[in-house]
């Protein structure tokens, strides 16, 4: 689009034109159409100047335009598709009208699950709870794993195409770890073959977690049946500690959850570059930006 005529030009393009002179020598001596300064004349003789329209729209105007009702709209009805959210919001509007607005007001497609069998009212307190403490105190563990079938999901080709790979059709290696987290840095990893258990969970805790840990550390953990025994308590107790467990069904509540797509997609992008499947897990606590500490 060209730069709008200056208001300076339209003055004295009217100005050449008022003593007489032709239109057209006008024009090609100020660049402009004759056509433009055709307008411009009309556009003085209707309204006595020749200043620049303003503040007129421009392109379709939206047929959605109760921008806070669509924002309060959107939150409410964003699990459906962009068509049943047509028909909700009536007054005719489109598939294409709901997806407009929902990219006018900055608004992206993406889900998070959470558990229909969750208690609010004890996540609610258990959250309250957390905030008793200071940060420094809460020590966030869990466990995962990954199998040496896991790939990176994602690679780079032709908009349309599709990247074609290749990987394991059975899972013959799987590396499990135990870690913690305080204040968004990943401490005491333990990697192992195969799954948790009370014993291992027990001799982590005693031998890996705790000497790190300071009188009034809280540890946060998950309700598995093997967190639970008179002698984790009786571990926990002796060095000044509390355990507290997350409400049923609230994984979301632990932060080291978060940690291990970090982890675990840093291990896919790099299993070729290790000998074996266990080096490249053990590698990840060291050299994962962020997480080993």
């Amino acid at each position: 689009m060209p730069a709008p005529y200056s208001e300076d030009l339209r003055q004295k393009a009217i100005a050449a034109v008022e003593p007489g002179e032709r239109k057209t020598d006008v024009s090609r001596m100020m660049n402009i159409s004759r056509n433009t300064l055709d307008l411009w004349l009309k556009r003085k003789e209707q309204t006595g100047n020749c200043q620049a329209i303003t503040n007129y729209q421009q392109g379709c105007r939206h047929k959605i335009s109760d921008w806070q009702r669509f924002r309060e709209f959107a939150q409410k009805h964003g699990d459906k598709t962009q068509g049943q959210m047509a028909q909700l919001w009536g007054d005719n509007v489109t598939q294409q009208n709901i997806s407009d607005a929902l990219r006018k007001i900055g608004v992206s497609r993406k889900k998070t699950y959470g558990y229909r069998e969750r208690d609010e009212l004890k996540r609610q307190a258990f959250q309250a709870q957390l905030e008793t403490k200071s940060a420094t105190q809460i020590v966030y563990v869990d466990e995962a794993g990954i199998d040496n079938r896991d790939d990176y999901p994602y690679g780079y080709c032709e908009v349309g195409q599709r990247f074609y790979a290749l990987k394991e059709g059975k899972r013959t290696q799987r590396v499990s770890w135990i870690a913690a987290l305080r204040q968004g840095k990943v401490f005491a990893p333990m990697t192992f073959a195969g799954s948790c258990n009370r014993d291992l969970f027990e001799m982590w805790l005693e031998e890996c977690l705790l000497p790190q840990l300071h009188r009034g550390d809280v540890i946060v953990i998950d309700n598995a049946s093997f967190h639970h025994s008179q002698a984790i308590e009786e571990i926990v107790a002796a060095a000044g500690c509390e355990l507290w467990y997350l409400p049923a069904y609230s994984p979301d509540l632990n932060k080291i959850e978060h940690w291990w797509f970090v982890l675990k997609n840093w291990m896919r992008q790099r299993w070729d570059e290790f000998d074996n499947f266990r080096d490249c897990v053990d590698a990840a606590f060291k050299f994962c930006p962020n997480v080993y500490a």
